[in-house]
């Protein structure tokens, strides 16, 4: 578990954040730029100083302001609170400009992480759990980088050598710091599917911030909401989906919700997948699952009709049978509704009049459509989680 409070206080802007994760996982600080998010994991990481936090990993106390007042309560005498120096944390941390080392070459930085774990904190990692150079090389797909110099490599590839960097220090937990914040549409979607590797393969705490809903999506097991230097929510991500504060940060268009579900047919030729989800299934397009595996899936509120009768003749192929449990009026004369599709919950945006035409109330059967395009491009593995 990741136990985190932090109080920082600067002119003008006061962060006050307490949240706790399971580990491990992807934690995702979301928000708006300027919330703090940043501050936060700077303060875990020990490079930026509190005036008040307790931050906890898997029982290992990395800071805590207020226990030399505890303990000199119950001992009867001052102890010094509790803050291990940045350098003895064994936390890995990508920043959004990856920071390599100009005058070193892609090899020399990576083997500079190794370094830095050798004058650590021993036993950072789990006996059996020892993060090798060969295997990140390969996971990375940095075999062909590894005698350039940075000034040599694209955005994309600065970030894939400084998450193996980091890798190579044996953290007890990686920072992420927008990693993908100075890269172009196109450098982020080659630097994600590592991201989603790293994920999968090590049983590594993760702290990832971003302003960028799609990152979370694809990545995060655990969110925590933050505005204006608070936490605003924190919970599992397809919990958070449907919350009024997210929809504020994300807009109209962005709202909908997010599901994981188990592939139980595959049509590789077709590169489409049937995706159980709540009592119904949803046909998918996704490449390279199997049968077994869970797959993320977000359905955008815009995208889903619902019907109050059997649809028939129509070209939507995806229907679930659900119930009505939500209707929450929105912005523009819209209604939100929410339908409980056999323990999966599915947001609908329809106008007020569809609802009165349709008698839209709590407790009601519907026909939940979803059109094929809403799940394209939202589809990602999640079977590492």
């Amino acid at each position: 578990m990741l136990k985190v409070r932090v109080v920082k206080r600067r002119d003008g802007f006061t962060l006050d954040a307490n949240f706790e994760a399971p580990t491990p996982g992807v934690v995702a600080l979301f928000g708006r730029s300027g919330c703090g998010k940043t501050t936060t994991i700077d303060i875990i990481s020990g490079l930026l100083g509190a005036d008040e936090a307790h931050i906890e990993l898997d029982g290992y106390v990395l800071e805590d302001t207020g226990a030399g007042a505890r303990r000199g309560a119950a001992a009867g005498a001052a102890r010094a609170a509790i803050r291990i120096p940045p350098e003895r944390r064994s936390i890995g941390y990508v920043f959004q400009d990856g920071r390599l080392f100009p005058h070193m070459s892609v090899l020399r930085n990576l083997r500079y992480g190794m370094t830095r774990a050798a004058r650590a904190a021993p036993a950072s990692l789990p006996v059996g759990q020892r993060i090798e150079l060969e295997p990140i090389v390969s996971l990375l797909g940095l075999e062909r980088l590894l005698h350039r110099g940075p000034y040599q490599l694209s955005g994309g590839e600065r970030q894939r050598v400084s998450l193996g960097r980091a890798l190579l220090s044996q953290p007890r937990m990686l920072l992420l710091d927008e990693p993908l914040a100075a890269l172009d549409a196109a450098r982020r979607e080659e630097v994600l599917p590592y991201l989603e590797k790293l994920r999968d393969h090590f049983s590594i705490p993760m702290v990832y911030v971003s302003h960028q809903f799609d990152e979370v999506l694809r990545l995060a097991t655990h969110v925590v909401l933050m505005e204006a230097g608070r936490v605003l929510a924190q919970g599992a991500l397809n919990e958070v989906s449907l919350l009024p504060a997210l929809r504020d940060i994300v807009g109209a268009d962005s709202v909908g919700a997010v599901l994981d579900g188990a592939v139980t047919a595959v049509d590789t030729s077709a590169g489409m997948a049937d995706l159980r989800v709540g009592s119904g299934v949803l046909n998918v397009s996704v490449r390279g699952v199997r049968i077994g595996e869970r797959v993320r899936v977000q359905l955008l509120a815009r995208d889903i009709i619902l019907a109050v009768e059997a649809p028939r003749g129509l070209s939507v192929r995806n229907e679930l049978r659900g119930v009505v449990v939500e209707l929450v009026e929105d912005e523009d004369e819209a209604v939100l509704v929410t339908v409980d599709v056999g323990g999966a919950h599915v947001l609908s945006r329809v106008t007020r009049s569809a609802v009165g035409a349709l008698a839209l109330r709590v407790g009601m059967g519907v026909w939940v459509l979803v059109k094929a395009v809403s799940t394209r491009g939202h589809a990602f593995r999640v079977s590492g989680l």
